[in-house]
This record gives C-alpha cells, sequence and structure tokens, in this order.
C-alpha cells in the first residue's frame, strides 16, 4: 500500500481567505451543494478562513474585487471541470485546487480522453464518437452490443444508458435527439467496477463498488445506502497493477494536484480505463474520502491536504 507523505504545513494562515467554489448552473448542481459543505465544514473546523462562493461568475466577481487568495473548486461538471475557471484563476494569478487547463479540459471530454489514452498504449474499451444526428443503431452494430451511451461532456452518471439488444436503444435514441453535444458508445465491459482515487503523486488504495443493482447509476451513487464499497478492492500484483495504471492514466491526460480513475477490470481484457474526474465528489457517499481513510487521512485532512498542493514546495521552508 502507498504511503503518504506527512502534510507540509500545520498553520491554517498560510492559505490566506479560501473561496470554496460550489453549486453552479448545471446538471451536478446539487451533488456540488452536498460536497461543498462537507468541504467547507472540515476547512473552517481546521482555522481556515473559508467562504462559499456558488457558480464562477459569483467567484469572478470576487476575484476581481480582491477578496480570495485560493480556490478550493468542488463545482462538478460544466466551468468547474472544463478548463473555463482554471484559465480565469490563471490568469488572474490566483492557485486552485486540482488540475490546471489542460488536464481539466481534456478530461471532462471522454472521447479525447480515450483518444489520448490510446495514443499512449493505455488500455480503454472501443467507443465510437457520436456527433449530434449521428447514427446510434450504426454506432451500435459496428461496436457490438451490450454498450454504453453516454454524454461526452457531463458526470455522476447524467444521461448514461446501458444498452443490452437493439430493442433497449429507443430511450438513448430520443436522448440523443434532445442533446446539443456529443456522445460517447463504448463497449460494456462485464467485470468488477473499480476507482483509484489520486491525490498528489500517490494513488490511494482502490474501491470496488458493488451496487444492490444491475450497474452503478446515479441513485446508486448518490442516493442508495446498499451500494457496497471494498477497500482496497483488489491485493497483491492486482492492486499494485491498477495503481500503475491510474497514474499513468492521470498524467497521460495532463492532470495533477488530485483526482479519480475510474477503472474496469474485464474478466477476459483485464483492466480498461473509463474516465477521470478533477473535481471528485466529497459527499458522505463519495469515494476519494472512502480511499483516503483506509491511509489514515480522515475528511478534514484530506480537504487540508487537497488545498495544500495549492501552496508552492518552496512555501515550506519559510
Amino acid at each position: 500500500m502507498s504511503a503518504v507523505a506527512p502534510a507540509r504545513f500545520t498553520d491554517p494562515a498560510v492559505f490566506g481567505r479560501v473561496a470554496v467554489l460550489l453549486g453552479g448552473p448545471g446538471s451536478e448542481r446539487e451533488v456540488s451543494l452536498d460536497s461543498g459543505r462537507g468541504v467547507l465544514d472540515a476547512l473552517r473546523a481546521r482555522g481556515i478562513d473559508a467562504q462559499p462562493v456558488d457558480g464562477v461568475p459569483a467567484l469572478a466577481e470576487a476575484i476581481v474585487a480582491g477578496r480570495f487568495d485560493r480556490v478550493f473548486n468542488i463545482l462538478h461538471g460544466g466551468d468547474g471541470e472544463n478548463g473555463v475557471l482554471q484559465g480565469l484563476l490563471q490568469a488572474f494569478g490566483v492557485p486552485c485546487t486540482g488540475s490546471g487547463v489542460l488536464g481539466s479540459a481534456l478530461t471532462m471530454d471522454k472521447i479525447r480522453t480515450k483518444q489520448v489514452w490510446a495514443s499512449a498504449g493505455l488500455p480503454t474499451p472501443r467507443f465510437e464518437r457520436l456527433p449530434r444526428g449521428a447514427d446510434l443503431r450504426a454506432a451500435a452494430a459496428a461496436l457490438g452490443y451490450p454498450v454504453f451511451v453516454k454524454p461526452a461532456c457531463e458526470g455522476s452518471s447524467v444521461g448514461v444508458f446501458r444498452v443490452l439488444n437493439e430493442a433497449a436503444l429507443a430511450p438513448a435514441i430520443e436522448f440523443a435527439a434532445a442533446y446539443d453535444g456529443e456522445l460517447l458508445m463504448e463497449q460494456m465491459v462485464r467485470g468488477d467496477e473499480l476507482t483509484v482515487g489520486i491525490l498528489g503523486d500517490v494513488a490511494l488504495p482502490s474501491i470496488r463498488i458493488v451496487p444492490a443493482g444491475e450497474w452503478y447509476d446515479y441513485h446508486a451513487k448518490y442516493v442508495a445506502d446498499d451500494t457496497q464499497y471494498l477497500c482496497p478492492g483488489l491485493t497483491g500484483d492486482a492492486e499494485a497493477e491498477i495503481a500503475a495504471l491510474a497514474l499513468a492514466a492521470f498524467r497521460a491526460a495532463g492532470c495533477h494536484g488530485w483526482g479519480r480513475v475510474d477503472v474496469m477490470r474485464d474478466v477476459e481484457r483485464g483492466f480498461q480505463l473509463i474516465e477521470i474526474n478533477t473535481a471528485p465528489g466529497m459527499t458522505s457517499h463519495s469515494l476519494v474520502p472512502k480511499a483516503a481513510a483506509q491511509l489514515g487521512i480522515d475528511y478534514a485532512d484530506l480537504c487540508w491536504r487537497v488545498l495544500e498542493a495549492t501552496l508552492p514546495m518552496e512555501e515550506a521552508a519559510r
């Protein structure tokens, strides 16, 4: 199991005034608000001067007014994870948790992320890019059932369809007709569903997700209390292999700071990379806190460490 170095700082004053960015107008608003409340309470409990800010426009106004020194980004999806926020803050010289413009923008787009992984020789299920108006039946026939259909740039299992055969494709076709963005169709992997949190240069212990239903949908993620989270999800060589793969996938996509890499273990093809989340959930059901706890890092300490990454290493010597 990987070791995590001790926190570099003990004085909350080193962080200055911290904006906890949450909410926003997107489809993941409620999850983000829930995550943000947890982060805000944890930072304040550690003595950090932290204030909530709802959405990027409100944050931009506050940054222009000079009200914050750094940002803890827990705005899931949309401008919180697509590089817009990161570019804005970079232009103003305000540090922000998580990945920068490149890693955020790339991994928000599942199709382009998979293209990068494929070019780097990293394993990911076969897929088809579906621009607006694409023929879903033809794409599914080319890939072979069963398949998943999902928006290329959404999260939290929003708009995801599990399609076992052609007769079950109708809801996805109806959704596609009304959806403005690109869709991703990928071969469904049959096997264990796993996720690996990343904290700095360390892969946290894997988590194997066992939903009570047939698959890990929005309800299983955020509502149900009967989803099982087994941590570590693997042992021995398999755990070492998935940790190395997750770190390689994270770095190939230009990510840094913290995040979460979702992986499936196919019964025949082994580990298959699914996607990266650069602002993972921090709710009571969320996975990165569960994995960090296995290394003795509680929720408040995790928030501290994520925020600590916004301070340059040389600060520790001051």
